[in-house]
């Protein structure tokens, strides 16, 4: 008796959905209505916004590469607790990123979860394509992905500038996920092929 890829998916999902709760949390009501009172959530908002836009990545690419999986392994299953664990941390880096309005310390330690993730992603994707075999329909997909291992070079960039330009780093962390913005339909091409 093994899990189903649908169980792996929901619990995932919710994960995600929770740690979306979590984020908009930092968001808190000012006291007072005019809008001086929303100046200072300005940091905390735009770095809300910038986090939402990575777990919605995160979250689309997840159910697209789970959709290539036919059955659920041991391994499968740790790589993406491993994956979710440096996810359920964007609520923190968020948050402190944002109340010091992006201060270089909150800015690296960002990009650092968002290394971490990218690395704990990658790691899952090698555990799927390892219990699937080369041929695998997740290993046609992913094929060269020089954006996967472009992402972590410019994370590990946006680090090191953190300690000295933080809005360098911003933009960095602003150019990772407007790159993963522009559909990639690598995984949907080869299961309508495979469906058809």
């Amino acid at each position: 008796m093994h899990m189903g890829r649908n169980r792996l998916e929901a619990f995932s999902d919710g994960v995600l959905a929770i740690i979306i709760t979590i984020m908009v949390l930092e968001l808190k009501v000012p006291h007072g209505d005019t809008p001086e009172t929303l100046a200072p959530l300005v940091p905390v908002f735009m770095s809300y916004v910038l986090s939402f836009v990575y777990v919605g990545i995160y979250w689309n690419n997840h159910h697209h590469m789970l959709h290539t999986v036919s059955r659920v392994t041991g391994g499968m299953l740790w790589a993406n607790l491993h994956l979710l664990f440096w996810l359920s941390l964007f609520p923190f880096v968020t948050g402190w990123m944002g109340e010091n309005h992006f201060a270089a310390l909150p800015t690296a330690l960002y990009g650092g979860v968002l290394l971490a993730a990218a690395i704990a992603y990658w790691i899952l994707q090698q555990v799927i394509i390892g219990a699937q075999g080369a041929d695998s329909p997740l290993a046609a997909a992913v094929g060269s992905d020089w954006k996967g291992k472009l992402s972590p070079v410019l994370y590990a960039l946006a680090i090191a500038a953190a300690f000295r330009w933080p809005w360098a780093a911003q933009a960095l962390y602003v150019a990772v996920a407007l790159m993963w913005l522009v559909p990639d339909r690598r995984i949907e091409r080869l299961l309508g092929r495979s469906a058809a």
